[in-house]
């Protein structure tokens, strides 16, 4: 019986050390494919696609999976890539997601790499641009996939490589995105038990990384609202209903429903109106205005709160002026939520691999991610990686024409997730 037991934990104890044991062998592989990584960002990065267009990324990443000898899914959610990657060991099976979709911004730099395409979006021309780093973050995964399946056989569970589209929204009239690769079956077959993503940061410096556990991104709804009034010629008002007067008035009071009625001790939140839109002419009250709005939130109730309060406030302005207002409220992104229990297991293994100094806690963010669909069907973590130069005072924004990242921060990235996954495997 001893005897039994102590080759039980003999068994036990190599099992564990053979995960262990693969990280030297990652931090090898991935920087001896440093440069190789750096030339896909590139390349991707000069030739970008808007969302669920990203034919030509698509097919390089396709490419380069079967070459590695993955299994390979194709044309998911329209340009979607889905390579599951079997070890050697039976295991949990871990996701790893990369967004793939460019944006309408023309890049104003002067890289080499620069991009020069130009397309039309929503009837305008514009130049695409990859201004939010999602080249990156392609560049990265494909590099992970190149690591890992060097050591598949030493793998205890399965890497289910999700190559995302759409991620930016999806065209007009179309669905898209990680909600739609859900749709279609990305998280089954085999079923996926966690989720790892990470997003490139321009802000934050090469070499660290800031996380979040709980609540990260906002989540993201947009609203149109359409007030309907009475026209009138423009020297008689009293004869009609002005819709203009009237929105200004739900503008205003829009205002008051995060400084009155939202307990920012708890979390932020934001109304915007993005844009205000009515009449023709000068001398003409017209007859509709209609505004556009996002809204930004951290928690359902709080969410629950700022809509009921955007038809009341509507409503009853409308009414007040003799108008009518039509609120419609277009549920979207949710919270990009990390999973407590398992940020907490995860946390040493980035700390071990970029040192405590170098991780970071992130501030909630009120930009959004749908990377936010995956964590609503499984725990999941996603952390912001450097991108930034050091020693660099100043940096651009994402979505914007100066927007830059520094290519000497992916290795980081991908020794990051291979690290996450084996130690998940142990650690399951």
């Amino acid at each position: 019986m001893k005897r039994t037991l102590f080759l039980l934990l003999s068994l036990s104890a190599t099992y564990v050390f053979g995960q262990s044991s693969l990280k030297p062998k990652i931090n090898l592989k991935a920087e001896s494919i440093d440069q190789k990584v750096v030339a896909w960002r590139k390349d991707i990065h000069q030739n970008p696609e808007l969302g669920n267009r990203e034919f030509k990324t698509a097919e390089k990443i396709a490419a380069h999976l079967k070459s590695l000898g993955i299994e390979v899914q194709e044309k998911v959610a329209y340009t979607g890539v889905v390579g599951v990657l079997k070890g050697g060991k039976p295991g949990p099976v871990v996701l790893l997601r990369a967004d793939m979709d460019a944006l309408p911004v023309t890049e104003r730099g002067e890289l080499a790499f620069k991009s020069n395409v130009v397309t039309e979006y929503n009837n305008q021309k514009t130049g695409v641009m990859h201004a939010c780093g999602h080249d990156t973050h392609v560049a990265i995964l494909m590099g992970v996939a190149e690591v890992l399946s060097s050591m598949k056989n030493d793998l205890a569970g399965t890497v289910k490589f999700c190559f995302q589209p759409a991620e930016e929204g999806a065209p007009a009239g179309e669905e898209g995105g990680a909600d739609l690769m859900i749709k279609q079956g990305v998280m089954e077959n085999p079923k996926v038990d966690v989720a790892f993503g990470l997003h490139i940061n321009s802000q934050t410096n090469v070499g660290q990384i800031r996380y979040r556990s709980g609540p990260e991104m906002a989540a993201a709804d947009t609203y149109t609202l359409k007030i309907k009034g009475k026209q009138t010629h423009g020297a008689s008002p009293w004869s009609g209903v002005d819709p203009i007067v009237t929105g200004s008035q739900i503008v205003m009071a829009y205002q008051t429903i995060i400084s009155r009625n939202v307990d920012i001790t708890e979390n932020p939140a934001i109304v915007t109106i993005g844009a205000f839109n009515a009449g023709i002419r000068s001398n003409i009250i017209p007859e509709e205005a209609t505004m556009i709005g996002t809204i930004r939130t951290f928690s359902e109730t709080q969410q629950k709160l700022i809509h009921k309060r955007m038809q009341e406030i509507a409503t009853n302005i409308a009414e007040s002026a003799g108008a009518t207002a039509d609120l419609k409220i277009n549920i979207g992104v949710p919270v990009t939520y990390n999973d407590p229990t398992l940020t907490e297991k995860m946390i040493p293994t980035l700390t071990a691999l970029a040192g405590k100094e170098n991780l970071l806690q992130a501030p909630l963010a009120t930009g959004a991610e749908d990377f936010s669909f995956f964590g609503k069907k499984v725990p999941a973590f996603f952390f912001f990686l450097g991108g930034k130069p050091i020693g660099s005072t100043a940096a651009a924004p994402h979505h914007t024409p100066d927007f830059f990242i520094d290519d000497s921060g992916l290795g980081l990235g991908v020794k990051a997730l291979c690290h996450l996954t084996v130690d998940y495997f142990e650690k399951k």
